[in-house]
């Protein structure tokens, strides 16, 4: 049987492997592009020949190695970028071994380069006052004002991720009572979530501003007709967020972005006594993990507003400034320390 070349191979793993089997989306295929159009141009540079002649057996493991120190140090990617681009080859060399099994060992080793650790990122969210100072601030007329409007309220309704939101179509939404919208997360996993009153109310008048509605048509579009695309919600929110977040009803200085919408949700839901996992299932999260870190910051929320209302402990019956068990020759030795 003929080996496989470089170039047959990641015309398959792209069109029909990605795609077809694994039915990664769209963003995703592109990530891996972009991370294999990286590795190319790197092992082409490294053998000194263009990439269109590089054959399979130029794609070693010390060159992966190399790449990713490449990554970090010549083109300054932080950690994640370089643990994104780490699990892209992953998945290439998994497939390669597949395909021609006398490269498998090699493929076994670029399985087992660690992920770098880093630290979670900060998780961002808005307190009740900052969003209702943000939707104050919301236009009340103009061309986009029904619709910004109704975007603002469907991502803080359902802490629905971006894309989500520029993926939503028509027959997607039931607005009758009970209310709720069906989203496509990650891994094409679909959920239910259910919608105010409010924020149908706002969904039907926006279907209502335009004729012949298609069950297919998206229903956050942009002035050319089409689906508002992820960086156009984006822009949306940063237009809107920069008149509160210079101001007074900011508690914390910080960048609104449509994320922050989602992690709002999921912060007001606990602090209203929803279970965790019904949380797990509003957001879509594959892992309990990353639903219970929401649960740390709440918790930590609630001793910082304990420690606000926490008697002193200089009261005393006695009026002594000192607890007697604190006023100890050993104990005070030990504080100098």
């Amino acid at each position: 049987m003929k080996k496989p070349t470089l170039g047959s191979l990641v015309h398959s793993f792209f069109l029909d492997y990605l795609a077809g089997q694994k039915g990664l989306r769209p963003m995703t295929i592109r990530s891996y592009r972009d991370a294999m159009r990286l590795f190319l141009v790197f092992v082409a540079c490294d053998a000194r020949c263009t990439v269109g002649r590089l054959q399979l057996e130029d794609l070693t493991f010390e060159r992966v190695l190399g790449f990713l120190r490449h990554l970090e140090k010549t083109r300054h990617n932080h950690i994640p970028t370089r643990n994104q681009r780490l699990t892209a080859l992953r998945t290439w060399f998994e497939y390669v071994g597949r395909q021609v099994p006398e490269m498998l060992h090699m493929c076994q080793r670029v399985a087992g380069i660690p992920t770098k650790r880093t630290p979670l990122p900060e998780t961002r969210f808005m307190d009740r006052e900052e969003i209702a100072a943000l939707m104050a601030a919301l236009p009340e007329r103009g061309r986009y004002a029904l619709r910004d409007r109704a975007l603002f309220l469907f991502l803080y309704n359902t802490g629905a991720r971006v894309q989500e939101a520029a993926d939503l179509r028509v027959e997607h939404l039931t607005l009758t009572s009970p209310a709720h919208v069906r989203l496509r997360g990650k891994g094409e996993k679909w959920r239910n979530c259910p919608l105010w009153d409010e924020t149908a109310r706002l969904l039907r008048n926006v279907l209502d501003e335009r004729s012949a509605v298609q069950p297919g048509a998206p229903v956050f579009i942009s002035s050319t007709g089409r689906s508002l695309t992820r960086f156009g919600i984006y822009k949306r929110v940063r237009l809107h967020a920069a008149r509160i977040e210079s101001t007074t009803a900011a508690q914390q200085p910080r960048r609104i972005t449509p994320h922050v919408f989602r992690h709002t949700a999921a912060v007001h839901l606990l602090e209203a006594g929803v279970e965790v996992n019904v949380i797990r299932g509003w957001l879509g999260h594959a892992n309990l993990n990353t639903t219970n870190r929401y649960a740390e910051i709440t918790a930590q929320m609630k001793a910082e507003a304990l420690k606000t209302c926490e008697l002193p402990l200089a009261v005393t019956d006695q009026g002594s400034k000192t607890p007697a068990w604190q006023d100890d020759a050993v104990l005070n030795w030990l504080t100098s320390l």
